[in-house]
C-alpha cells in the first residue's frame, strides 16, 4: 500500500536523506521516496496504520515533522496535488520577508565595517580610538535583526545536529555563529583593553569584528534560497495549469430546470449542459446535440473535435463551437484530468535510479564537510596562521559547500520532464520510466490500434457456393456480438447493415474465444467457428476456394476472417484497419535515434508484411498468442536489448508489464493502461519517439545537474580551505554564502531550461528494407546480405525442445532471427553466405534432434 506524507523541515538534500533513512529502518516499510522539491514522502508500506504512526514518530525522533496527507477533491484549491506549488510560493513570500529585513540592517552593517576599508566617509563618532568601541557595539546591534529574521538556520540547524544528523542550515548555523562568537570575544577583549587603557589591544582586537561576516552570510545564503524557492514555483506550473482547467461550476439539469452549481457537487448520471466557450467539469457521454470541442488539455492535440451523440468527452475539454448534453460518467477525482493530475504528482513523487545516487552522496555529505573545515580549523592553527585566519578558512568551507545542488538536481528535472510530457499528451507514471526511456534499443509494436488505426471495416465479401450473403451475415453477427476486438465491431457493423438485427436474434451457445485464433460456439445445435486459417485449419475446415482470395486480401494489408459450420466453410470476410498517417514517420524518428523496430502481432504473417512494408519496421513476427508476445520481449531482453513495448489491446498487457518500458495507447483498454508506465494520451505512433527524446533531454539536463553540483563542491571546497593561498587565492566566508546560492539557483534554472523543449522532426525517408521471420526477408541496412532457410527438426516434444533448437542455431556464427515452430516441426532463419546448411543440421543434431533442410 501507498501513501503519501508532508514532511515539514527539510532544507536541503541531507534533510531528505535522512528522512528517507529513518522511515526506511521502520518495520513494514517496503521503500520511502523523499522528494525535496515537494517537501513530501511516498510511502511503500504493509498497510496497517501502526506502520504509518511508527514512520512519523522516527520522522519526528530525527529532527523534522511528518503529516499524513489527506487527498481532497480535485477541484478545491487545497488539493493534495497543488501542495508542491503552494510550499513554493509560502517559502518564496517567507524568502522574500527575510531577505528585505536583512538587506535592509546589513547595508549599513557592511558600510560601517568596511568603511575604512574603502576609504568610504565615516560619521565622526565611528572614527579613532574614541569611536572604536561605539562601531563595534553599532554593529553588533545591526547584527541582531538580522540573527533574528534568520533564526530558523540556527534552531533547525543545531537541532538536527544535536540529532546526529547535521544538514545544510548545520553548516550555515556553524559558520555563522562561529564568526559571531569570535566576533564577541573580539568585542569584550577591546572592553577589557580599553579599561585598563591599553589602546594598542583595543586597536588590534577591533579587526577581528566578523559581525559583518555573520549577517552577509546570513543574507546571501537567504537571497540565494529566495532565488531557488522561485526556481522551484515554475517546476509545478504544469501541474497548477491542469488545476486551472478545470471549470469551477457547472450548469445541470434538476428538476426539469437548468441550475448552476459548483463543479465539485455534480453526480454521476446527471445531464450536464455545455454551450460554446465553456470548458466540461466532468467524463461523460454526449446524449444530445454537437459541438466542436478542444482537447488540448487532454491529448496535446490542437485541432478541435467534433463530438456528437454517443462521443465521450473529458473534463477540462473546452467547446469552441455548438452545445451539447452531457451525461456524467466520471467525476471529482474519478475524471480523466484528475488522473492526468495524480498520474504527474506520482511521477514527481518517485525516484529515478540515477537520483538514488545522488541521496547516498548527500547522506554523508554534511558530515564529511564539516570533519574537512574540522581539520582546516587544525592545520591553519598548527601552521601558526593565528586564529582569525584560520577561522576564515574554516568557515569558508562551512558556507561554501552546497549538498542542496545535488538534492535539487534531479526531482527538479523530472518534475519540469513530466510536466512537458504531460503538455504534449505523454504520461509518464514513474521518474524510473522517464529516466529508463533513454535506453531503449528495440522498439516492440503491436499492429491493430497503435501502428492502424484500430477502427477497421469490412471492404471484401466471398461466400462459398450454395450460401447467401444474408446467412454469412446471421452466423457472423451471432458469433461476433460476444467479441470485444476491434475487428469483431466492424463485422458486426457489416452484419447490422443486412438488417440482422431486425430478426429475431440468434443466440451462440457455449461461446470461446480462442487467443491467436478466433470464435467458436454452438449455434442452432451446430459447431460454428470464425477466425483465421490457422483456426480452420485446426477445427480441419476445408477451405478451398476461399483461400485465393484470403490470400488476395492478405496482400493488400486486409485481414481475412473465414467462418465455418463443422467442416464446412461458409466464407470470407475481409477486414481492413488503415494505416496511421503518422506511423511510418514515427518509425523513421525511432530509426534516426538508433533505435530498431519489431511488428509483434497476432495476424497472420501476410497482412503483417504488407503493413510493415507500408510503414518501414525493422522486423516482423507475426500469428503470435498473448503470452507468445510476452515471451518474445522477453527473449529480446535476455539477447541484450532495452525494450519499449507499445500496444493497446488486454492481450498486450503481459508483454507491456514484462518489457523494460511499457507504453500503451491511449484510447486502449484499462488493462493495458494500468500495465503500461508511459501513457500516450493523442494514440499517436509519434509520441512514441517524442517520449523517448523527452527522456534523453531531462536525463541530459539530470546529468549536467548533477555534474555542476559536484564539481562545484570538488573545486570550491579546497579553495575556501586555502589550497591556494600561497598564489595569493583564497576565498572569504561572504564570497563562499554567495557562491553557494548560485550554485543551487544554477542547478534549478538549468532544469527550468527543460521548459523550452519540444519534439524533433523526422530527418529520414520512410523507405527501408523490413527483414520479416517466417517469412522471405533477408536484408538490412547496413548488415551483409543473408538469405532465408527453413530446416524440418524432428524429435521435438516441448518447449523445452524449441529452446534447445534455438539456442543451437543462434550458436552458429552468421545466423539471425530464428524462429522454432513445435507444431509444424520447423526452424526459420536468416544465415550469412558463409553459413553451410551441414553447419545448421550438424548444430541440431548436436542438440539431440535430427533435422534437414526444407
Amino acid at each position: 500500500m501507498k501513501e503519501t506524507l508532508d514532511i515539514v523541515g527539510m532544507t536541503c538534500a541531507a534533510c531528505s536523506a535522512r528522512v528517507g533513512k529513518a522511515a526506511s529502518a521502520v518495520p513494514g516499510v517496503g521503500a520511502a521516496d523523499v522528494n525535496l522539491l515537494k517537501n513530501s514522502m511516498t510511502l511503500d508500506y504493509d498497510g496497517s496504520p501502526a506502520t504509518v504512526q511508527a514512520v512519523v514518530a522516527a520522522v519526528e525522533k530525527a529532527g523534522y515533522g511528518a503529516l499524513r496527507r489527506q487527498r481532497s477533491d480535485v477541484s478545491k484549491k487545497d488539493t493534495a496535488v497543488f501542495a508542491p506549488g503552494e510550499i513554493a510560493r509560502k517559502t518564496q513570500e517567507q524568502k522574500l520577508h527575510q531577505l528585505i529585513i536583512s538587506v535592509i540592517f546589513e547595508l549599513p552593517l557592511f558600510y560601517i565595517a568596511m568603511g575604512p576599508m574603502f576609504g568610504w566617509p565615516q560619521l565622526l563618532f565611528f572614527v579613532g580610538q574614541q569611536g572604536i568601541m561605539v562601531r563595534a557595539l553599532v554593529e553588533l546591534l545591526l547584527l541582531v535583526p538580522i540573527l533574528l529574521v534568520n533564526r530558523n538556520y540556527f534552531v533547525v540547524g543545531f537541532r538536527t545536529l544535536g540529532h546526529l544528523s547535521p544538514n545544510m542550515d548545520s553548516l550555515i548555523a556553524i559558520g555563522s555563529a562561529s564568526s559571531v562568537i569570535y566576533a564577541l570575544a573580539a568585542t569584550l577583549r577591546m572592553a577589557w583593553s580599553l579599561g585598563g587603557g591599553d589602546f594598542t589591544q583595543a586597536m588590534a582586537a577591533s579587526h577581528d569584528l566578523y559581525f559583518d561576516s555573520a549577517g552577509m552570510i546570513l543574507t546571501l545564503i537567504t537571497l540565494g534560497k529566495y532565488f531557488e524557492a522561485r526556481a522551484k514555483g515554475h517546476t509545478t506550473d504544469a501541474i497548477a495549469s491542469l488545476m486551472n482547467l478545470a471549470p469551477k461550476t457547472a450548469n445541470v439539469m434538476r428538476d426539469g430546470e437548468e441550475q448552476q452549481v459548483p463543479a465539485e457537487e455534480v453526480h454521476l448520471g446527471e445531464r450536464v449542459i455545455v454551450r460554446a466557450g465553456e470548458s466540461l467539469p466532468v467524463d461523460g457521454v454526449v446524449i444530445e446535440g454537437s459541438a466542436l470541442v478542444d482537447e488540448s488539455a487532454i491529448t496535446g492535440e490542437p485541432i478541435p473535435a467534433e463530438k456528437t451523440v454517443g462521443s465521450k468527452v473529458s473534463a477540462a475539454t473546452t467547446s469552441t463551437s455548438g452545445w451539447m448534453t452531457v451525461e456524467a460518467r466520471a467525476v471529482g477525482d474519478d475524471t480523466t484530468l484528475s488522473a492526468i493530475i495524480r498520474l504527474v504528482d506520482e511521477a514527481t513523487s518517485s525516484k529515478a535510479p540515477i537520483e538514488r545516487m545522488a541521496d547516498k552522496i548527500a547522506g554523508v555529505f554534511v558530515p564529511v564537510v564539516t570533519g574537512i573545515a574540522l581539520i582546516v580549523l587544525i592545520v591553519w592553527l598548527l601552521l601558526g596562521a593565528g586564529l582569525s585566519v584560520a577561522l576564515t578558512h574554516a568557515v569558508s568551507v562551512l558556507v561554501i559547500s552546497c549538498p542542496c545542488a545535488l538534492g535539487l538536481a534531479t526531482p527538479t528535472a523530472v518534475m519540469v520532464g513530466t510536466g512537458r510530457g504531460a503538455a504534449h499528451g505523454i504520461l509518464i507514471k514513474s521518474a524510473e520510466a522517464l529516466e529508463g526511456a533513454c535506453n531503449v534499443d528495440m522498439v516492440v509494436m503491436d499492429k491493430t490500434g497503435t501502428i492502424t488505426a484500430g477502427a477497421p471495416e469490412v471492404t471484401d465479401v466471398v461466400v462459398a457456393a450454395n450460401i447467401s450473403e444474408d446467412e454469412l451475415a446471421k452466423l457472423a453477427h451471432a458469433l461476433e456480438q460476444k467479441s470485444e476486438h476491434p475487428l469483431a465491431r466492424a463485422v458486426m457493423s457489416w452484419a447490422e447493415a443486412h438488417h440482422v438485427q431486425d430478426r429475431q436474434s440468434a443466440v451462440v451457445q457455449k461461446f470461446q474465444q480462442i487467443d491467436g485464433g478466433g470464435l467458436t460456439g454452438i449455434l442452432e445445435e451446430q459447431q460454428v467457428f470464425a477466425g483465421n486459417r490457422r483456426l480452420m485449419e485446426a477445427k480441419g475446415v476445408e477451405l478451398g476456394a476461399l483461400l485465393g482470395p484470403a490470400e488476395t486480401a492478405a496482400a493488400q494489408a486486409k485481414t481475412p476472417i473465414f467462418f465455418a459450420e463443422g467442416t464446412r466453410a461458409l466464407g470470407m470476410l475481409a477486414v481492413a484497419d488503415p494505416i496511421k498517417p503518422s506511423s511510418a514517420e514515427a518509425i523513421n524518428r525511432l530509426r534516426g535515434m538508433g533505435i530498431k523496430t519489431l511488428l509483434l502481432t497476432g495476424d497472420q504473417l501476410t497482412t503483417a508484411t504488407a503493413v510493415a512494408g507500408v510503414v518501414g519496421v525493422d522486423e516482423v513476427v507475426a500469428g503470435v498468442l498473448p503470452q507468445e508476445k510476452e515471451q518474445k520481449v522477453r527473449e529480446l531482453q535476455k539477447a541484450g536489448r532495452t525494450v519499449a513495448m507499445v500496444g493497446d489491446g488486454i492481450n498486450d498487457a503481459p508483454a507491456l508489464a514484462r518489457a523494460d518500458i511499457g507504453i500503451a495507447i491511449g484510447a486502449g483498454t484499462d488493462v493495458a493502461i494500468e500495465s503500461a508506465d508511459i501513457v500516450l494520451m493523442r494514440s499517436d505512433p509519434n509520441d512514441v519517439a517524442t517520449s523517448i527524446e523527452l527522456s534523453q533531454a531531462t536525463l541530459k539536463k539530470i546529468k549536467l545537474g548533477l555534474f555542476w553540483a559536484l564539481f562545484y563542491n570538488a573545486l570550491c571546497i579546497p579553495i575556501a580551505a586555502g589550497v591556494l593561498v600561497p598564489w595569493g587565492i583564497q576565498i572569504n566566508p561572504m564570497i563562499g554564502a554567495a557562491a553557494m546560492g548560485a550554485s543551487s539557483v544554477f542547478v534549478v534554472s538549468n532544469a527550468l531550461l527543460l521548459r523550452l523543449w519540444k519534439p524533433k522532426k523526422p530527418k529520414f525517408s520512410s523507405q527501408h528494407t523490413v527483414v520479416v521471420q517466417e517469412s522471405q526477408s533477408v536484408l538490412t541496412e547496413g548488415e551483409e546480405e543473408m538469405s532465408h532457410k527453413q530446416l524440418k527438426v524432428e524429435g521435438m516434444m516441448c518447449q523445452h525442445c524449441v529452446a534447445h533448437v534455438t539456442q543451437a542455431l543462434e550458436d552458429v556464427k552468421g545466423v539471425k532471427n530464428v524462429t522454432v515452430n513445435l507444431e509444424q516441426g520447423t526452424a526459420d532463419l536468416d544465415a550469412g553466405l558463409l553459413v553451410r546448411d551441414s553447419a545448421l543440421v550438424k548444430a541440431v543434431e548436436e542438440a539431440g534432434y535430427k533435422a534437414n533442410i526444407a
